[in-house]
């Protein structure tokens, strides 16, 4: 039957990758071809060819296959990160003509930029894929191997095989068997997840070098690690490497991204695009110095045109059933940010759920030191309200002290003059206001409630904060009468106790001497 989405588990659905960690796979691997385990999430190019290698980055492989590479290169460099969008094309290093003397960039303009079409060039294999599909048919509806009922179980274990993406599907004496991965289209254990697109441009220059290292390591050799690299381009003094970021990732893994900045002799620099800067990296001399920094994978930071977004989306996977394909197209929840991509095998579900605790750890630190800012902010806040406020009441002090001095000031000037037309205007406007606060119903009035209602309730706050009880002096003359008389009682009934107690000790007493003498009488 098709596998629809609802049918896989939960955890295969909805699984997203950081931004710029779009990994690579096999987009384009005829179905049932041969493929080895791969550990890194990197699988091949978009070449249809029937047989692939491991890693594309891997660096204790360096020689590829023949298959071509991504969107029609001559190396698998993988999905968008590799050597194609813009490398050059007849270059063995991409870095102009003078790398022999020094690694020099003076080449970037004439170099030959890839046409569309022989980006996405694929060779004609439709009869290799037309005979793998028929044996694969056969394996797993018609085996002729034994000739009788014994095919059946064949083919039921063949379906098993395949459903489970391992083994070897035989079906006829005279053929070889079929070799089912995890990309042929019948293993059940793949689903479609999405993944971040890089938006960065090539003319940003940004390589991502993986380590096989931890950050703390990484982070304390940076500087060492700068000028390993600066060796590496052959220490030539007009470029300069930069680090942009460190990142930790799963499995004490550490993703450095660097770029390199050229400077002419007239004073300015650019930067190196991403994919020359990528094409040098990926020769196989640099790649054993890599390795020897411990550098597992290396990635170009670069966004994808939309052609190449269109032609990724309209070809399947390999493997990828095509209605799944277009549901997870059509569920896509962001097409301008994300892409879908395949999740084949328990491993590259393993990758993805460790990236994304990773991601989860690191938003939570983030979270924490935003937290630590916050609370450090409104304890600024808290002590700038109180020094605003200081200043204010400074402020007020200040004002009065210097309208005081602005009269004492204007008396003396004034002084011997006689009272002019103005500032007889202004003491009849001063007594009329002196009028209005002084009324009983107005301003000053209200003012006298308010402070009346003021000091009785601090009044009553203080009775409330001292409350006692006090006992009239004839009702607690009368309250210890009552108690001398109870306790007079108690004493006698205890008294008359201890005499009843006496008494039947006495009784005991006669009854026990009594005893024996009657026993003698009777004998």
């Amino acid at each position: 039957r098709t596998l629809k989405v609802r049918d896989l588990p939960g955890l295969w659905r909805g699984c997203r990758l950081p931004c710029g960690r779009l990994m690579a796979f096999n987009f384009g691997a005829a179905a049932g071809a041969a493929a080895a385990p791969n550990p890194a999430g990197a699988f091949g190019g978009f070449g249809t060819t029937t047989t692939t290698t491991g890693p594309t980055f891997s660096f204790s492989n360096p020689a590829n296959t023949s298959a071509p590479g991504l969107f029609g290169a001559t190396q698998n460099k993988g999905f968008g990160f590799g050597a194609g969008f813009g490398t050059a094309a007849g270059t063995g290093t991409g870095l102009g003509t003078s790398l022999g003397t020094g690694l020099g960039f003076g080449g970037f303009s004439t170099q030959q930029q890839p046409t569309l079409s022989s980006l996405f060039s694929q060779p004609a294999q439709a009869p290799t894929q037309s005979n793998q599909l028929i044996n694969t048919a056969s394996a797993l509806s018609a085996p002729t191997l034994l000739g009788d009922e014994r095919d059946a179980i064949l083919a039921k274990w063949n379906q098993l095989q395949a459903f489970w993406g391992t083994g070897k599907g035989y079906f006829n004496s005279s053929s070889a068997p079929v070799e089912f991965t995890q990309e042929n289209p019948f293993c059940r254990f793949k689903a479609v997840g999405y993944s971040c697109m890089p938006n960065n441009k090539d003319e940003d220059g940004l390589v991502t070098l993986v380590f096989n290292k931890k950050e703390a390591e990484i982070r304390s050799q940076q500087q060492q690690l700068v000028e390993s690299l600066h060796k590496i381009l052959g220490s030539n003094q007009t470029l300069a490497v930069n680090v942009e970021g460190v990142k930790t990732m799963p499995d004490d893994q550490t993703e450095v991204i660097i770029y390199v900045v050229e400077r002419s002799p007239n004073g300015t620099s650019r930067r190196v695009p991403a994919t020359t800067l990528y094409a040098h990296f990926e020769q196989a001399n640099i790649k054993t110095q890599f390795q020897q920094l411990g550098v597992t994978l290396i990635m170009a930071r670069t966004e994808l045109s939309p052609a190449q977004i269109k032609q990724l989306l309209q070809n399947p996977p390999a493997g990828v059933d095509p209605i799944i394909w277009e549901q997870a197209k059509v569920d896509n929840p962001d097409p301008e940010k994300l892409i879908p991509v395949p999740m084949v095998g328990f491993k590259e579900l393993l990758r993805r759920l460790k990236v994304q605790d990773q991601m989860t750890k690191q938003h939570q630190t983030r979270l924490d030191i935003i937290s630590e800012d916050i609370s450090e902010l409104q304890k600024n806040q808290t002590t700038t309200m109180a020094k605003i406020a200081q200043y204010k009441r400074k402020l007020m002090d200040l004002s009065h002290r210097t309208l005081q001095v602005l009269i004492k000031q204007e008396i003396q000037r004034k002084s011997g003059y006689a009272i002019q037309a103005d500032e007889e205007q202004l003491r009849v406007q001063l007594d009329t206001i002196q009028c209005e606060l002084n009324a009983p119903t107005q301003f000053k009035g209200r003012l006298n409630e308010l402070m009346s209602q003021i000091r009785m309730q601090n009044h009553f706050g203080a009775v409330r904060s001292e409350e006692r009880y006090y006992i009239d002096a004839d009702l607690l003359r009368e309250i210890k009468q009552h108690l001398k008389q109870q306790q007079e009682g108690l004493s006698h009934l205890i008294s008359i106790i201890k005499d009843d107690l006496e008494d039947i000790k006495l009784i005991e007493h006669g009854l026990n001497e009594s005893i024996p003498i009657r026993g003698g009488v009777f004998s």
